[in-house]
């Protein structure tokens, strides 16, 4: 939200967020406006859940006959922790992509980022449209002013439902099935290690790892 919104400060241009989900997503395109966004879109999933491959397609019915030359979003979902969505929607809309983004600069139709790989950085280059994904450091999120928040609270948020789209429903059913989900195991307490001298505590150490811990 904040790139956006810095680049249509230097570019011009408009900002319009994007978020598929039930009636408590406003909250979130209203945090967006109240930040500077100009509009706000909802795509309504009916009480149904979605992957993240039926997302990006429901994504790509919305998004492929309006114009822009510049998507970004954020390179992994924290419910799933799956980073699929945008790389999915570029492709769906054939367009490059360009993740992990911690830096950017348009340069006419074009636009040069560096991007975060293992063990270190890497500068690429795309035409317009294109879409980041973006990684921590890439900018530092404004605070949502008070005239901004009361502002957003007037704005309208269109509203499209899933199933007016022309996607065939059979093309949204789940690819993977979550079988199941737990919390991780808990972990011990820690154990202080008593002792008057440091030999005394050196000692005491080494028994617990050979005879608790079993790791010597």
């Amino acid at each position: 939200m904040e790139e956006a919104l810095q680049i249509r400060q230097e570019q011009g241009g408009s900002v319009t967020i994007v978020s598929l989900g039930p009636a408590k997503a406003d909250e979130a395109i209203r945090t967006a406006l109240a930040m500077g966004a100009d509009k706000g879109l909802r795509i309504d999933p009916a009480d149904k859940a979605y992957d993240s491959l039926a997302t990006a397609k429901i994504l790509s019915a919305v998004l492929k006959d309006r114009q822009y030359d510049l998507l970004i979003a954020g390179y992994r979902a924290v419910d799933d922790d799956c980073h699929m969505v945008g790389p999915a929607l570029a492709q769906l809309l054939d367009i490059p992509n360009i993740s992990m983004v911690i830096d950017e600069k348009l340069e006419g139709d074009k636009i040069c980022c560096r991007c975060t790989i293992d063990g270190g950085t890497v500068d690429l280059e795309a035409s317009l449209p294109v879409l980041l994904t973006t990684q921590r450091g890439l900018n530092e999120p404004r605070y949502a002013s008070l005239p901004g928040i009361m502002k957003a609270k007037k704005k309208p948020i269109d509203v499209i439902k899933v199933e007016d789209l022309a996607i065939d429903a059979t093309q949204l059913e789940p690819r993977v099935r979550i079988k199941s989900m737990a919390p991780p195991p808990e972990r011990s307490a820690g154990k202080i290690i008593e002792g008057e001298t440091v030999e005394q505590k050196v000692s005491e150490l080494v028994k617990a790892l050979s005879e608790e811990a079993k790791v010597i």
